[in-house]
């Protein structure tokens, strides 16, 4: 089955710096959508990280697998490419990586 996930964006406006985080491990570029929606495409190397939210997100994996705890949950669940998980706004998650990278859309619901 192919992944529904887009392998590019078109007429966006990119952002050169880097969001840079946990010393390297977890680093991604924004870019803005035609329609001015905001997105960040990333790489999350081995580790396992804690961000919080603002606005509610939608993770999309595009390439490797991680595995989730969402804040106030005990159960964490494996996503794998093709896959995605969406988390509350004002609260966060854990993710983990166990090997590899994982490559990520993120998109700011």
């Amino acid at each position: 089955m192919a992944s529904s996930l887009p392998t590019q964006f078109t007429g966006v406006t990119a952002h050169t710096k880097a969001n840079i985080y946990f010393d390297g491990k977890v680093v991604s570029h924004t870019v803005i959508m035609a329609d001015g929606a905001k997105k960040t495409l990333g790489l999350i190397y081995p580790g396992s990280y804690h961000f919080g939210t603002g606005a509610p997100e939608r993770m999309e994996i595009v390439a490797g697998k991680c595995r989730v705890t969402l804040d106030g949950q005990t159960a964490e669940k494996e996503y794998a490419a093709g896959s995605h998980f969406d988390v509350a706004g004002k609260s966060g998650f854990t993710i983990s990586v166990e090997s590899g990278i994982c490559e990520y859309i993120c998109s700011f619901l």
